[in-house]
């Protein structure tokens, strides 16, 4: 698994996950959870450190419930472990399964990277050589699978990872959820008259939507999907609701991609069509065939082929070729003989004996009253079976006018006119269709209806759009939910330093909060990596003013713990700081400082008149050096007559006295 996006998408690394249980959780006695970096349906996957092999893994939990039924746990169990069986460079290993309490998972390789639905989000349409380079080693990946027997029936861009190998530069492509597709809808069928659809509904084959069953031939159909997705940028099919998309898989062909694209070889339309067709008959049996037919594709486009008839013939579907040759007519059609309804002749006319003189007249013959009696009943009888056949064939028919685009009361008077009631179905978005129009109509315009006969018509509630809910202050799990619950994507995730906002949590969202988008639109959120770090200058012995000045330019607070004399540093300056200079810091931190006073200074006692000894000692015992003069007119009393500095002044501890004796 890798840190992207997903459907069971994949979310960039970096939420903290507080409000899950889950993180910090030891599974197993091996697998210690860290931050949730996706969340589907049916799991989250969480980067762990796999304490055994003292390696970073991702963990894919079950969400609570689903593990619940033991049959599902043993068959979800068993198809782990024929995923695990799988050893290829282009298929994200499975290195362990188990569980614990009431947590099933799966411990697999952690792919740092994006997905191939970013690629195609940001580089499609792309010309057909890369679109095929970033297809085969997806069917690769397919390939080995198919050749174990195992069907992965959840292709799609968000299960293809892509990362950059460090050490070479080049792209690694790796298809993820083997086995866990198949574990799921072993569980619960998706068919066309009830159940669930199971799996993301633009890539099903259509078998799957019919009967929910499938086979190698199912992930052939998805990669073709994604490859049609990766040469126009868009779906092939899309509709207002998923049952719209399902119906289309089964009744649309996929069109050329050269429709969209001008400029496509027909070689590559062909494949498109042979990988999608939806008679699986008529696709590639598995995806190594599928990749064979690409790498002649390929080569054809390296050596610039324009067109290659005969390549674009052997591609082409077989089906294909004959709707363009025949018009299609139903199988029953061609199978059952037709009939005619023919009224029955009359029956020849019986002939009239000759008269003789003894004959006597006859009567009417009987049997030519009776046959012109059965040629009217028969008439009759033919005219009110025909009648009856138009009845009921016709008759009581009426054709549902046209009132798509109408509002909802001219919808009802032409309805009305046309001797039908109206019954309102539940309202639909429309791109293209105003609000309080009419989107559709069952049935459908033209459609035969019986006399009186009901019409369910569906009003437009005009396109469908979501504002971007307020982000900001929310973690980056709680972020992804939010956009999930308003039909929104998560994009990717930005960090970004910020002395207002926690580390963890949201800053802003691109779009901005209260923008209006289409549904699936990604929103992609810058995520706060809290203050920004800062390395402390060295103030000791500079002025305490410059540095206050200093950390309030960069969000520290700056504070003078204490004040001490120091004979070295001078007054005001800086002594020693808590921290140390070079020790890094975030913004909003407390610096303190211990700053000087200068040196301490001591009061100079008067020792005027006093004996050379005595003033000496004095003056000495305060921490003052002495030194002594002859002051003029000396007489060698050795008293001292005057002294400098003088009583009284205040000098620093340890200055020189100089005592001037008489």
């Amino acid at each position: 698994m890798q840190p992207g996006r997903q459907s069971d998408g994949h979310a960039q690394v970096g939420a903290d996950g507080a409000s899950d249980p889950m993180v910090g959780r030891l599974l197993d006695g091996r697998y210690r959870i860290g931050s949730r970096i996706a969340r589907g349906g049916m799991a989250s996957v969480y980067e762990a450190t796999d304490m055994r092999l003292d390696r970073t893994v991702a963990v894919k939990v079950m969400h609570a419930g689903m593990g619940d039924d033991d049959e599902f746990a043993a068959r979800f169990v068993r198809e782990a472990r024929a995923a695990a069986r799988l050893s290829h460079p282009n298929v994200v290993a499975v290195f362990d399964q188990g569980t614990d309490g009431d947590a099933v998972f799966l411990a697999m390789e952690l792919v740092d990277g994006h997905t191939l639905r970013d690629v195609i989000r940001k580089e499609s349409p792309m010309p057909p050589a890369k679109a095929l380079a970033l297809i085969e080693p997806v069917l690769s990946a397919l390939a080995a699978a198919h050749r174990a027997s195992l069907i992965h029936r959840d292709v799609k861009p968000e299960n293809v990872l892509i990362a950059t190998d460090p050490n070479s530069g080049a792209s690694r492509i790796k298809v993820a959820d083997f086995g866990l597709a198949r574990a799921i809808s072993a569980e619960t069928q998706h068919t066309a008259t009830g159940g669930v659809l199971i799996g993301t509904v633009s890539y099903l084959a259509p078998e799957l939507v019919v009967d929910g069953r499938a086979d190698a031939r199912a992930d052939v159909y998805a990669a073709g999907v994604v490859l049609y997705e990766l040469l126009t940028g868009t779906k092939p099919h899309e509709g207002e609701s998923p049952i719209q998309v399902a119906y289309k898989h089964v009744h649309e062909d996929v069109p050329p991609p050269s429709r969209l694209v001008p400029g496509i070889p027909p070689y590559v339309d062909a494949l498109v069509a042979r990988a999608t067709a939806r008679d699986r008959t008529q696709r590639p049996a598995d995806a190594a065939v599928l990749l064979h037919q690409v790498h002649r594709v390929s080569q054809a486009l390296g050596e610039g082929v324009v067109d290659d008839p005969d390549l674009t013939s052997d591609l082409t579907p077989l089906m294909t070729q004959f709707r363009e040759d025949t018009t299609e007519v139903p199988a029953e059609e061609l199978s059952e003989p037709t009939t005619f309804l023919q009224t029955t002749p009359p029956p020849p006319p019986v002939p009239t004996p000759r008269k003789t003189p003894s004959s006597r007249s006859p009567r009417p013959p009987r049997r030519r009253r009776r046959g012109l009696v059965a040629t009217i009943l028969a008439v009759l009888l033919v005219a009110g079976l025909g009648v009856g056949a138009w009845w009921f064939l016709d008759g009581r028919y009426t054709s549902t006018p046209g009132v798509l685009g109408l509002s909802k009361a001219d919808a009802e008077a032409e309805l009305d006119d046309a001797g039908l009631e109206a019954e309102w179905g539940d309202k639909a978005y429309s791109e293209t269709v105003p609000v309080g129009r009419v989107i559709s109509t069952d049935p459908e315009p033209g459609a035969q209806v019986v006399d009186g006969g009901t019409v369910t018509v569906v009003l437009s509630l005009g396109k469908e759009r979501y504002d971007v809910p307020k982000l900001r202050g929310m973690t980056e799990d709680e972020a992804q939910d939010a956009l999930a619950d308003t039909d929104l994507a998560f994009g990717t995730t930005t960090g970004a330093w910020s002395d207002t906002v926690p580390e963890g949590q949201v800053i802003s969202s691109d779009p901005k909060a209260g923008t209006t988008l289409k549904p699936d639109t990604a929103v992609d959120l810058v995520v706060s990596k809290g203050p920004k770090p800062v390395e402390l200058k060295d103030w000791v012995g500079k002025p305490v003013n410059d540095a206050m000045a200093w950390l309030g330019d960069r969000g520290l607070t700056g504070k003078v713990a204490d004040q001490e004399y120091s004979d070295t540093v001078p007054d005001g300056s800086i002594i020693s700081m808590d921290p140390p200079g070079g020790t890094t810091v975030h913004s909003g931190d407390e610096v303190s400082f211990v700053v000087s006073q200068g040196p301490e200074l001591i009061e100079v006692p008067s020792v005027r008149a006093q004996g050379v000894d005595a003033a000496t000692a004095t003056l000495q015992a305060l921490g003052f050096k002495v030194v002594t003069e002859e002051a003029p007119g000396y007489l060698g009393l050795g008293f001292v007559f005057s002294q400098d500095p003088g009583g009284g002044e205040r000098v620093p501890k340890g200055s020189t006295i100089t005592l001037n004796l008489i």
